[in-house]
């Protein structure tokens, strides 16, 4: 394990110890961008927890939360955090969120990691070297057509004030698939296709928080990560595809109809 996986590990775990032994206390809550978009005392414990040890430990890394304003840094390596995603689930007592940590090494996505505290598990990835959970490596499903694939997404939280796609794609992906999942933490839907539990995830309006340990997770398990036309993924998290690969065109074609 490098350096760099070990410290995110670490510190995954430390944030996701104090999410989940405060899961059930009062919350104070605040809204964002619009009445549903929810951030709690809690999101701002964990911001706080995790750039105090990013920066204690590499101080001249550059560092992106959700929580806070960037920090600019001089080494070429840049950390990418999400400290509570799924924090609507967080607010109502729902057992289903994530602490979400990448890091960029000269703009290359190199290491990840999502770790579910409820459930201890804790999916890692690092650039040419794999994915695993809890230390044992994992890989995409094989299952390629649609009728059998189990899919994920999720809405913007804006979803109030405009029509969104996304109902659109919605609907065309439940004429075709198994089922469809919207479990409300981007990280993990990305993490459960590496693994195998999704055959396939798809989103439109994401952050580069959501996606930058996600998408890596996805590749190092064998699987595709794409934009809906099938090109590279956006690092900003905006027209994701990400799949076991098998399913992938399956999964463009419908976006495209």
């Amino acid at each position: 394990m490098s350096e760099l996986l070990a410290l995110a590990t670490s510190i995954a775990r430390e944030a996701g110890a104090i999410a989940r032994e405060r899961f059930h206390d009062p919350r104070t809550m605040a809204t964002k961008s619009s009445e549903i978009d929810l951030v709690t005392d809690v999101d701002h414990a964990l911001d706080a927890l995790l750039r105090g040890r990013i920066l204690d430990a590499r101080p001249n890394d550059g560092l992106l939360t959700e929580e806070n304003s960037a920090h600019a840094g001089t080494s070429g390596v840049r950390w990418i955090v999400d400290p509570l995603d799924g924090t609507t689930n967080y607010a109502h007592a729902y057992p289903h969120f994530s602490i979400s940590i990448g890091v960029e090494v000269e703009g290359l996505r190199s290491a990840g990691v999502v770790y579910d505290p409820m459930r201890d598990e804790l999916f890692a990835a690092e650039r040419g070297r794999g994915a695993s959970l809890n230390g044992r490596a994992i890989a995409v499903s094989k299952i390629g057509e649609l009728r059998r694939a189990l899919l994920a997404t999720g809405f913007a939280y804006d979803v109030h004030k405009r029509r969104t796609p996304n109902l659109t794609y919605f609907e065309r992906f439940l004429a075709h698939a198994q089922a469809i999942r919207r479990a409300g933490s981007a990280a993990l839907d990305f993490a459960y296709v590496a693994c195998g539990r999704f055959e396939g995830y798809w989103e439109l309006h994401l952050s580069p928080w959501d996606v930058a340990a996600g998408l890596l997770l996805v590749d190092e398990a064998g699987g595709r990560t794409s934009d809906f036309d099938g090109g590279p993924p956006p690092a900003a998290g905006t027209r994701i595809v990400a799949s076991n690969g098998a399913a992938h065109e399956a999964m463009l074609a419908v976006l495209r109809d």
